[in-house]
This record gives C-alpha cells, sequence and structure tokens, in this order.
C-alpha cells in the first residue's frame, strides 16, 4: 500500500497544528552543530509526521531532517520519503508566519508528490502527481480541503519578472545571477514557499545559490514542477534526489517558471 496525496497532507495538516501550539509560547530555542537553530516544534512534528508515514506505508523509508541530525539515515531503494518538519526555523522564531511542513515522495531520483503547509498562513500546496497540483486555504479543523485550486505558472510578464529570493540567504551572487534577466521586482519569502510563490503564479524564478538540503527542497520542488516550472542546476540539468554519497546536499540551483534558463 502507497501513501496517497490526501494522506500526506492530512499529515501534514496535523503536523501543522503541533507547530501552531508551540508558536504561540514563549519556547526556547538551541543551536545545533551546524549552526541551524532547532526548537520543541520540530521534534514534535517530526515525531508525528514519521509515525503516521509508518501507518499510512509501513516498508517507506524516510530522510528526516532532525533523524539524520540524530545519526539516523535509513538505507533505502528508489521510492523514498524526505521530511522537513519544520521548514524555516529561524522565520518561526522571528514569528514571522513564513515556516512550512515539507514531506516529498522520491521516485527513481524525482519528487513525484509532495506537501507544502504553511500553517501560520493558512496555506497548504500539494503536488498529487508531477502534473497535477493545487492550493487551498486550509481548514481550521484541520481536515484536508475540498475546494481546491489549480497551480499553474504564469506566463512572463511583458513589463518584467518577479524574482523571489530568500530572507534569510539572499548574496551578492544571487544579485548577480538576477542581473542577467529582465527583473522588474524582488521579493523575499522564507522556507519552501519561494517553490511555491512560482508554482501559484505569484512569482516567476527564484534563484538558490548556496548549500541546501534535501529534505528542504524536494516537496516543495514537486510542486512548482506539477504546476508546469523546472527546478534545474546551473548546468541546466534537473535537480535530483537520494545523493547520498555528498550527504544528500543540493548543488546550486534555480527555480523557473516561464522563464528560459540563459
Amino acid at each position: 500500500m502507497s501513501v496517497s496525496a490526501e494522506t500526506l497532507a492530512s499529515i501534514a495538516l496535523a503536523a501543522g497544528g503541533e507547530i501552531m501550539r508551540i508558536y504561540g509560547t514563549d519556547f526556547a530555542v538551541e543551536t545545533k552543530l551546524d549552526a541551524s537553530l532547532l526548537t520543541e516544534a520540530d521534534g514534535l512534528a517530526e515525531a508525528l509526521i514519521l509515525a503516521r508515514l509508518a501507518q499510512a506505508e509501513p516498508d517507506l523509508q524516510v530522510i528526516a531532517e532532525e533523524a539524520v541530525a540524530g545519526g539516523s539515515v535509513p538505507e533505502h531503494g528508489s521510492r523514498f520519503a524526505l521530511v522537513d518538519p519544520l521548514d524555516g526555523t529561524k522565520e518561526f522564531v522571528a514569528k514571522n508566519g513564513e515556516f512550512t511542513v515539507n514531506i516529498a515522495i522520491i521516485e527513481h531520483g524525482r519528487p513525484v508528490m509532495g506537501v507544502v503547509y504553511a500553517p501560520a498562513l493558512h496555506r497548504l500546496f500539494v503536488a498529487e502527481s508531477p502534473s497535477h497540483a493545487w492550493q487551498s486555504k486550509a481548514a481550521p479543523d484541520g481536515t484536508v480541503p475540498k475546494q481546491r485550486n489549480r497551480l499553474r505558472i504564469r506566463p512572463a510578464p511583458e513589463n518584467g519578472l518577479t524574482a523571489v529570493a530568500s530572507k534569510s540567504h539572499r548574496s551578492p551572487e544571487t544579485d548577480t545571477w538576477l542581473a542577467k534577466y529582465p527583473v522588474h521586482e524582488i521579493t523575499g519569502a522564507g522556507s519552501a514557499l519561494k517553490f511555491c510563490l512560482v508554482a501559484a503564479g505569484e512569482a516567476d524564478v527564484y534563484p538558490r545559490l548556496g548549500r541546501t538540503m534535501e529534505w528542504d527542497t524536494a516537496a516543495g520542488q514537486a510542486v512548482v514542477e506539477a504546476a508546469g516550472g523546472r527546478v534545474l542546476t546551473l548546468d541546466h540539468t534537473p535537480l535530483l534526489y537520494g545523493k547520498r554519497a555528498r550527504g544528500y546536499d543540493n548543488p546550486d540551483f534555480v527555480v523557473y517558471g516561464d522563464v528560459t534558463p540563459l
């Protein structure tokens, strides 16, 4: 039995509920060995996701951020899951709302299904397959919404592109890269929301020049590709997953909507 997109969405919504319960408190913040931040919400959300994925698809191997940080990296075949229980912990700590729950299913190196849920913004993005994605406003009771809007990238605007950039990791290299394109506006966003803004036709391109991990990007890539976008490395090859030899980190990449790579 394989987990469904509906189940992934339900799991993400439940994890978001746990995160928001902590969000409203005076929570403690720790610093991990890699200098990234950690809160109680990260661990609680990951535990819930892992337990529910195990119920939904017992044989599914899951690579999850906090488990990996603790030294648990399971062997896996061509099908596995990638989980970031709280992507954008800096945004969570800053209480700006731009953090997400990310769950993706990988098959043969490609993300084929994924969910990105921003609980503080009530925005749910779901890639049911490599060719169909939708978004919805999350329901207060945590049920998977029935009212859904198809996600499609937009045609490149004639008056110039909207680029989306990381709020936490903007670099001079990013600005140099963007200078090659007719960019009219640069907007900031946290976490995997940057992928989803391109998928939703709210932005056109997102360059990420700097280190990311596979669990940071897989769900967002599933969403934007199912909406008609592309996620390519700087040599214009698809961003792939299961890169165990390099510790599951990613090379630099760019998310393209209706934009031709130069």
